[in-house]
């Protein structure tokens, strides 16, 4: 079962911990979303992805936002699931939301955040739906 996540948990728990629990949202979400979309050739290593933000100073996550959010759209598609949002306009809101004080980076995980909750429970109903407790 994928756990939901919760965007007001993640930006406080961010905040709180100078942005280490970004890294563990990071690794979580790669984790979840390996799950999900099984063997589609776009696989990431989890411990991968967070190593690599780190040593990049943040630039790698750019990538895995873009790649992951269009994986998310990809496996919506192919499971009659809608996505609106797909890895460019993520990659624009974290992009163009310095601009805004900042704020429309986190517009941006927001909908991320929205769209992987959207997978998760169609994953979770599809996997087992006699015990499926979504929202």
């Amino acid at each position: 079962m994928i756990a939901r996540r919760d965007f007001w948990v993640v930006l406080v728990l961010s905040i709180i911990t100078c942005g280490i629990y970004y890294w563990v949202y990071l690794y979580r979400m790669s984790k979840d979303l390996n799950t999900m979309a099984g063997e589609d050739g776009q696989t990431v290593d989890p411990t991968l992805v967070v190593v690599l933000t780190i040593i990049t100073c943040g630039i790698y996550e750019y990538y895995w936002l873009y790649k992951m959010g269009n994986r998310m759209q990809n496996l919506g598609r192919a499971n009659n699931i809608r996505i609106d949002e797909n890895g460019t306009t993520y990659l624009l809101w974290k992009l163009l939301g310095y601009l805004i004080c900042g704020i429309g980076t986190w517009v941006g995980v927001y909908l991320f955040i929205k769209n992987f909750n959207t997978l998760a429970d169609g994953y979770n109903y599809h996997t087992n739906p006699y015990n499926y407790q979504g929202q």
